[in-house]
């Protein structure tokens, strides 16, 4: 049988593959693939190579997942190589029983991306069931008195396969009183019937015993037998006989149990017992009842087309005296529209992209119905107002796609219902709901939720403080809908920036970084960046005006009239002979702050004489107020205060020193008998600069002392020459003799160095200094370097423990460092 298979497979190669190429090159044609197997295969036989017919190459199968969708796992496709294959037992007879066609229809299914494959599959009949027949054995009674030429009928027997392979003839054993005569129904089926070819004798012979064989036309030819017992009764000279051999009737389905179909009739012309005809069924039959006494055929059960379409039955009519005559009863059972479509999704996509363009396959629906004709053809559509449609694929199959745009954030999910209607009268429909779930794509950038910010913060802030937030949106999911924010732009300084203002990524709230000053920036903008986080990501700009607020934290300060060292305004002549109102002097004060904060009003703390001047409110202009009097002093004093207007207001003071005099000559005198003022720190330097002076005289006189002393107690020349002009300038200092002898307590050693250079040559003395010795280096400046003890001078003479140093800076400046 496999090899029958293989056989069949490769004839029918080159039809399948002239379809593909018809596939390929014509698409509005049908997409269906073909296959013809017969029925028995093994199960994982290959019924043909589905992915090459389907144009799939062997290195797309991993990613295409071709697979099969089916309400019966018939078939399965290998992963490998993409052939079809029988994955369950195949019976012709249990499929489609007697239908002359048999056909499985199915799809493929292919993923990435999701389409779908129509593939019919036809059934071949092979010759596996023998011809059967109900009973081994069937019983029939003859009367003797039965003429040659009258015919019975005989079991019918039962084929279950089709075509060649059904039940074709029937034979009859030999015998001389009986012939077979075969006779065809309106369907074309086969049925035997017993012909009398002469006059029994039950006196010769009341028994016979006959052999019926049914063959049908397979390869070779299978059989099946029954035995006909044939009794011969007394004779009985008129059987019944029917008005009809064969009584044809159509029934609706849907008639109640009890319905008359039909009545059958026969008569005999015999009389009395033998006139008498009871009516039975050949055979019994659970469907239909029948009357013995009138021949009226009821039904008994409800009827359904979709599991028997049409009756055939046997009616005998028997007389009193044994004779029998037979009829047949055909009953046509009518389709009514008793059943609703039903409908049901195939590979249903779980997530649907809301940029899916119009056409994008979402599923497959399969609608059956049981109904034929009319009643069997199903209308499918949508309810509603859906962005998608439905469109036919094939025979009672529809692709659900998309017809529209999606947009998941205006409609994250879609309730389609499907709706099947049959043509029948009345028609019927079924509807199923399915929710088709929308799934997000970043297609949304975020957005503000005002035009732009602006925001007022008062100067001297603290650092860190939130001064505004802003706020963005974004209807996408997940990371698509996840807000970041940053400063892209602003009319600060790059540099400068970040040491004023930043902002929180996840909240957006805005901190200043250092306190702001009004006096120094009074607004600035920035320009904020809201940015999700899809593939790619969407970003929005917004700008954020920040004005600086002004605080009262600027005293006003005064400048004119402009003030002294002591912090006192020059002074101002005023005519002794000025009448009231003269415009003595104007006090002229700025403040950095602004609005009320600065805004001055002048006043007078303090007056030598109160009432003789007045002085504006808010000009501060200095009036008099009245003529000067006998008694009036010459000089005025006038402590003016300003003040701001802020809360609490700030102030300077500004003393005015004014003079009644008619010319200068009379103002001078006046200022000269004033006593000068002392000051401390001429005072400090004097006293310094005496101190120092008379140090460094005793200090000489005791060098010169020591030197003198020295050189006279010694006697060699050679001491002398420190003293001569050549040997002082030599290069290399020269270390005088050790004097241990004077009025000294302690030895000194004399360093020399070269005039005009910046650094001291120091001696190592040629003998160890005893605690406490000095050594006196003698140059232009003066210095005096005094050792702590011996031990540091013998091992590093050049580190001095401190030094002074002194200069003058006459007449009034010195300096003195330690």
């Amino acid at each position: 049988m496999g090899s029958g298979a293989g056989k069949l497979g490769r004839a029918e190669r080159l039809p399948m593959l002239f379809l593909f190429l018809l596939l390929l090159f014509c698409p509005a044609l049908c997409e269906q693939i073909r296959y013809r197997i017969p029925e028995e295969m093994p199960k994982g036989s290959v019924v043909g190579n589905l992915a090459t017919d389907l144009g799939f190459s062997v290195q797309e199968l991993p990613t295409r997942k071709l697979r099969v969708s089916s309400e019966k796992p018939y078939f399965t496709v290998s992963a490998e190589r993409g052939e079809l294959l029988v994955s369950s037992r195949l019976d012709r007879e249990e499929i489609c029983g007697k239908n002359p066609a048999c056909a499985l229809e199915f799809e493929a299914v292919a993923e990435n991306p999701l389409n779908f494959y129509h593939v019919n599959v036809e059934i071949e009949d092979i010759n596996d069931h023998t011809p059967t027949f109900t009973q081994n054995s069937f019983e029939l009674q003859i009367s003797e008195s039965a003429q040659p030429g009258t015919r019975f009928i005989l079991e019918v027997a039962e084929d279950a396969d089709t075509g060649l392979n059904s039940l074709q003839k029937y034979k009859l054993s030999l015998n001389p009183s009986f012939s077979l005569i075969i006779k065809e129904k309106q369907d074309g089926s086969k049925y035997p019937e017993l012909a009398l070819e002469k006059t029994l004798d039950r006196e010769q012979q009341s028994y016979h015993r006959l052999v019926l064989t049914a063959l049908d036309g397979g390869d070779p030819p299978l059989s099946g037998t029954t035995e006909l017992r044939i009794q011969v009764t007394d004779a009985n000279d008129n059987p019944p006989v029917f008005n009809r051999d064969v009584y044809r009737v159509s029934l609706r389905e849907n008639v109640p149990p009890g319905t008359t179909v039909l009545q059958v009739s026969a008569t005999d012309q015999d009389e009395g017992i033998n006139s008498e005809i009871t009516y039975s069924f050949y055979r019994t039959v659970q469907i239909f009842g029948l009357n013995s006494k009138s021949g009226e055929i009821t039904t008994q059960k409800k009827l359904d087309f979709e599991e028997t379409k049409e009756y055939s039955m046997i009616v005998e009519g028997r007389d009193g005296g044994g004779l029998v005559a037979q009829c047949t009863v055909e009953i046509n059972i009518q389709d009514e529209n008793d059943n609703s479509p039903e409908v049901t999704f195939h590979s249903l996509l779980e997530m649907i992209l809301e940029n899916a363009v119009p056409g994008t396959l979402i599923a497959l629906i399969k609608i059956h119905d049981q109904d034929s004709g009319e009643n069997g053809e199903v209308n499918c559509q949508l309810q509603g107002e859906v962005p998608f449609k439905i469109i036919s694929s094939s025979k009672n199959s529809y692709k659900l796609v998309t017809d529209g745009t999606l947009d998941r954030e205006q409609t994250p999910e879609y309730n389609v219902t499907i709706t099947a209607t049959d043509r029948g009268k009345p028609p019927l429909s079924s509807s199923i709901s399915v929710i088709l779930h929308i799934s997000d794509v970043n297609d949304n950038a975020p957005v503000f939720h005002q035009a732009s910010y602006l925001v007022s913060v008062a100067e001297n802030n603290p650092p860190g403080a939130s001064i505004a937030q802003v706020c963005a949106s974004d209807p996408d999911l997940g990371l698509n809908g996840q807000v970041s924010y940053s400063i892209m732009a602003s009319d600060l300084e790059p540099l400068a920036l970040a040491s004023y203002v930043s902002v929180s990524a996840q909240s957006g709230v805005v901190f200043a970084q250092r306190a702001f000053d009004y006096e120094q920036l009074r607004a600035f903008e920035l320009t904020l960046q809201a940015r999700d986080q899809g593939s790619p990501a969407l970003s929005a700009n917004v700008s954020l005006r920040v004005l600086v607020g002004d605080r009262n934290d600027n005293a006003p300060r005064v400048l004119y009239p402009a003030l002294g060292p002591d912090g006192s305004a020059l002074f101002d002549m005023v005519p002794r002979a000025a009448e009231p109102g003269y415009l003595v002097t104007k006090v002229v004060a700025v403040d950095a702050d602004s609005g009320h904060n600065a805004w001055l009003s002048y006043h007078v703390l303090q007056a030598s004489e109160p009432g003789l001047f007045s002085l504006g409110l808010r000009t501060g202009e200095v009036r008099t107020e009245r003529a000067l009097g006998d008694r009036d002093a010459a000089r005025q004093r006038l402590l003016v205060a300003v003040r701001d207007g802020g809360q609490p207001p700030l102030s300077a003071t500004v003393t005015l020193h004014l003079v009644f005099a008619n010319s200068l000559q009379e103002v001078l005198p006046d200022i000269t008998d004033r006593p000068v003022p002392s000051d401390p720190q001429a005072e400090l330097q004097f006293y310094l600069v005496v101190a120092l002076a008379l140090i460094s005289v005793l200090f000489l006189l005791a060098m010169i002392l020591a030197i003198a002393l020295r050189l006279r107690r010694s006697s060699s020349p050679a001491a002398w020459s420190c003293f001569q002009p050549g040997l002082c300038v030599k290069s290399g200092p020269v270390v005088p003799p050790n004097y241990s002898e004077g009025t000294l307590p302690y030895s000194y050693n004399l360093c020399v160095a070269h005039t005009g250079k910046t650094e001291f040559n120091f001696l190592k003395c040629s003998e160890q200094l005893s605690s406490g010795q000095d050594i006196l280096c003698g140059d232009s400046s003066a210095a005096l370097f005094p050792l702590c003890n011996s031990s540091e001078s013998t091992s590093h003479p050049e580190l001095v423990s401190f030094i002074y140093v002194y200069s003058f800076s006459l007449p009034t400046q010195f300096s003195v460092f330690t």
